[in-house]
């Protein structure tokens, strides 16, 4: 097909390169929450409505959530670790829209979300602690555990991925296949499955990255307690 046309089921087509839905969609989200986040926070004030009072409640949510887990300073990744379930939300659900399917059914895009966790982990770690504090972790309690530890960090990385893309996409092929053997007498109740499902596999995904980042930004303390 010529450039700029869009293709049959997958994606649209610039030139030499080829988008694809899953990019499509993962843009799409990101430029609605984007804009919702710039309409719904014009107008905040010392006076809370309905709209403000909601998203304070949500932020409350997630605050209190990261502090369960990592009770000092949990401030440090409310940003990453909000925006990720928010993202995750909204892109689990998107496969309840006629048409359209979830970018997390992909594992291309799931495996893009888990290289920005294992980047993050990494990150928050050698700024809290600086590169050797934090690298001295991979050698506790003994030198000969480096390989374990290396090869632990990659695996749990795919195994995010991994995981929230099987989810995601059994999800809809389930929810596909009651509605070609059922057809529409049981829409309701597969609606709910997906809503439920998506929320939860979200939670997890932006969980395990909470506990990766805090597991990080602690190891240098629990290396000295392990000496």
């Amino acid at each position: 097909m010529n450039g700029g046309g869009l293709l049959d089921g997958g994606g649209v087509t610039l030139g030499p390169v080829t988008l694809s839905d899953t990019v499509l969609y993962t843009w799409l989200i990101m430029a609605v929450l984007a804009l919702a986040c710039r309409l719904l926070t014009r107008r905040l004030g010392d006076d809370p409505g309905m709209v403000q009072a909601a998203l304070e409640g949500i932020v409350e949510a997630i605050e209190g959530a990261v502090a369960q887990v990592m009770p000092d300073h949990p401030e440090r990744v409310v940003p990453l670790v909000g925006t990720l379930w928010v993202f995750l939300v909204v892109a689990n659900l998107l496969g309840i829209v006629p048409g359209l399917h979830s970018p997390t059914g992909d594992l291309s895009a799931t495996a893009a979300l888990a290289f920005v966790v294992f980047v993050s982990v990494h990150v928050f770690g050698v700024r809290y602690q600086g590169l050797r504090g934090y690298l001295r972790h991979y050698l506790s309690p003994s030198p000969i555990l480096l390989p374990f530890n290396v090869i632990g960090e990659i695996t749990r990385t795919v195994a995010l991925a991994v995981r929230l893309f099987g989810n995601i996409m059994s999800l809809e092929l389930t929810a596909l296949l009651v509605l070609v053997v059922a057809g529409f007498l049981a829409p309701v109740p597969i609606l709910m499955l997906h809503v439920i499902e998506a929320l939860v596999q979200a939670y997890i995904f932006g969980m395990l990255a909470l506990v990766y980042i805090a597991g990080g930004i602690a190891s240098q303390r629990l290396t000295q307690q392990g000496e």
